[in-house]
């Protein structure tokens, strides 16, 4: 009888063994999920040779090329915008977003822009500036107007 209950008693900690056990392995196995949804979806910067390379987004850091024109129009449509921005190793390239200039677009020190290349021409998503400092507010080439097409109403 006594042997009985020892073997009763071992089967009752070999289940909750058994339980705990397979709850860690699926906790494992959430943390490894969360971690290669994270790492897959994280924000990867380049340049727009880059971005020739892939079909993925991609975020790419530049400055506007104010030797290129600048084109929005409100009246024809008010949610095209092209420019020509030069990424950090000097490739300029145009590029179209589907959305309204950005206020005070032409003052920003740097631009990021997030998007796709598609043929030669970057397809922004999205437009993120950054605006100089009101410390250099002295140093903005403010006499510059870019060469902006227009259309007769």
């Amino acid at each position: 009888m006594r042997f009985g209950i020892f073997v009763h008693q071992n089967k009752r900690e070999t289940s909750q063994m058994k339980k705990s056990s397979i709850l860690g392995i699926v906790v494992i196995a959430i943390a490894l999920s969360v971690i290669i949804a994270t790492y897959g979806s994280a924000s990867r910067y380049g340049t727009f040779a880059d971005a020739r390379k892939t079909n993925n987004e991609l975020h790419v850091i530049g400055s506007l090329d104010k030797s290129k024109p600048l084109y929005y129009d409100a009246h024809k449509n008010a949610n095209y915008f092209s420019f020509y921005l030069k990424d950090t190793i000097g490739n300029v390239s145009k590029v179209f977003v589907d959305g309204a200039e950005p206020q005070d677009f032409e003052r920003s020190d740097k631009v990021v822009i997030v998007g796709k290349m598609e043929k030669n021409e970057f397809h922004a998503s999205s437009i993120n500036l950054k605006c100089p400092s009101k410390y250099k507010q002295d140093k903005l080439d403010s006499t510059y107007t870019y060469p902006v097409k227009t259309s007769s109403i």
